[in-house]
């Protein structure tokens, strides 16, 4: 097993990848977060290999984080968008098997 931890600054309006997608191991966790105060009110997208954010999830009011775990998640490459006029800092962490 690895486990792979990370913590990225997105700059207000950019959009990067967070987390790339396994070569040769599988996925069986990840975490995502946003490291701001619990009382801020924070507009940050999550996006599963779509840079264009057609289709994202939403992290917003008092829920900064998402998170999976399971030997069906996601494989490809995960995406953050940050919509607000703050630069933000994001931690992400994978277990790979």
């Amino acid at each position: 097993m690895v486990q792979t931890v990370c913590t990225h600054l997105i700059l207000s309006g950019e959009k990067k990848i967070v987390i790339e997608k396994p070569l040769s191991l599988h996925r069986i966790f990840f975490f995502l977060g946003a490291i701001v105060s619990a009382s801020s009110g924070y507009d940050l997208r999550v996006s599963f290999d779509d840079p264009h954010f057609l289709s994202f999830y939403s992290l917003q009011g008092a829920r900064k984080y998402i998170e999976a775990k399971g030997e069906d998640i996601f494989q490809g490459n995960i995406w953050v968008q940050n919509n607000t006029s703050n630069d933000l800092l994001f931690t992400a962490t994978e277990i790979l098997r």
